[in-house]
């Protein structure tokens, strides 16, 4: 006997719906009309079932802070001014009051894992760090939560700040995060870059670095990614870094992007887009045709990148709107990277589940196979190509083979009024 059974689930538009059965919190089972038993039963009714969502990166310790201050030109430099003046009033609880907003939005939307980026650096000390870990353990069982320890305000640039990280690393930081464009100079910036790598290395930890994040790359502190591939390349840590935003890919040639990829796909560094950010901040100096960039997602693609996607900010001056929803962020990504078709919106989900579970180094235990942990989410849609445009309700979120959310609702058209009968 089973404790779960998913019935006539919706796992793949080429073939039937099949059974899931869950067993310890494992996928025990995968077919068509399964004769296992159990005290949970749902009937799918032929709608989809996806893996659980992944948010990839996400600043936990600075959503909703436009409640408290909003943006007022909308960009970069901006954001970062204003989050370090709202970052000396942070505690513990007032950053644990507002993540868990974004957790409880999150669990309900189908993520069933994050990696939240909490900023250290002398403004801030360890409080978001701290935070999040008590929220790690606060939420076990609905919602997994990777720590990256993130120097927001660089780390030459804000003496201190190495200590601080090294310290992060103790307290239970699961990633080293870095900056690389918040420095100086360009010697500054691959010093970061060096300073991360070696951190990552003495903790044992993979990778995950804000980079490239501009319109163009003519500011050279914004053209890092051909340094991060050596550097990934030198300390043997192929497969194990990420790299968010990567807008400046985009305001460069075709000839240098296409090698500029090929050397981070041969590096095995992996790229997060974050579209809602990326297109908020973008262009802000340009009067005509401004720029809208976004990392290349299909010379992403073609390069062999891994490639997710992923929130970023919620409701701050980074990115003033959000609620969560990987869903909403597929379908944005989809319509502001020229794709469409069910094969580029079937990859497009991927990327927010199988593409991201490599991103954070979960892939072994995850997906829609027998073994995998149980992490699954049954949407409204009953085409896994139209997951996206039909904007689903997330009728049952699933981790580790418990129920942690439901969705009912019911939509009616009604006869005209002025209908004669």
């Amino acid at each position: 006997m089973a404790d779960l059974v998913l019935r006539a689930a919706r796992i793949d538009d080429d073939i039937d719906p099949v059974d899931i059965a869950v067993t310890d919190g494992l996928i025990s089972e995968i077919g068509p009309g399964l004769a296992t038993t159990a005290p949970e039963d749902i009937d799918c009714a032929g709608r989809v079932v996806i893996p659980g969502l992944i948010e990839s990166h996400v600043h936990l310790d600075k959503a909703f802070l436009d409640a408290e201050r909003p943006a007022t030109d909308g960009t970069l430099a901006g954001a970062i001014a204003i989050t370090a003046e709202l970052k000396r009033g942070f505690t513990v609880e007032s950053i644990k009051d507002r993540a868990r907003r974004v957790l409880d939005l999150a669990i309900m939307n189908g993520t069933t894992v994050i990696r939240a980026h909490p900023d250290v650096d002398p403004i801030v000390g360890l409080r978001g760090v701290h935070a999040v870990a008590e929220l790690r353990e606060e939420y076990r069982g609905m919602i997994d939560i990777q720590i990256v320890a993130f120097p927001q305000e660089g780390i030459l640039r804000a003496p201190g700040t190495l200590a601080l990280l090294r310290e992060a690393l103790r307290a239970g930081a699961d990633v080293m995060g870095g900056c690389t464009y918040n420095e100086r100079s360009v010697p500054d910036c691959r010093r970061h870059i060096d300073l991360v790598f070696e951190l990552a290395a003495e903790f044992e930890v993979p990778v995950d670095m804000h980079a490239d994040f501009a319109d163009d790359a003519s500011d050279p502190r914004f053209a890092m990614a051909d340094y991060i591939a050596e550097a990934t390349t030198r300390a043997g840590f192929g497969g194990r870094v990420t790299l968010g935003h990567m807008t400046s890919l985009a305001g460069r040639t075709r000839e240098d992007r296409t090698a500029t990829l090929a050397r981070l796909s041969a590096a095995g560094v992996a790229v997060v887009p974050l579209p809602a950010t990326d297109m908020h901040l973008g262009g802000r100096a340009d009067t005509t045709n401004a720029r809208r960039g976004i990392a290349p997602i299909r010379e992403l693609w073609a390069a062999g990148i891994t490639t997710a996607y992923s929130s970023n900010n919620i409701r701050n001056a980074f990115t003033p709107y959000g609620n969560a929803d990987l869903l909403d962020i597929g379908l944005f990504l989809a319509q502001t990277s020229h794709l469409a078709g069910p094969a580029d919106l079937t990859r497009v989900l991927a990327m927010a589940t199988t593409e991201a579970s490599r991103v954070i180094g979960i892939a072994d235990s995850y997906g829609l196979r027998v073994g995998a942990r149980a992490d699954l989410v049954v949407l409204s849609a009953t085409r896994v190509a139209q997951a996206l445009l039909d904007r689903p309700d997330r009728c049952y979120v699933i981790k580790s083979g418990r129920m942690v959310a439901r969705t009912t609702s019911t939509r009616q058209l009604l006869p005209a009024a002025h209908a004669v009968h």
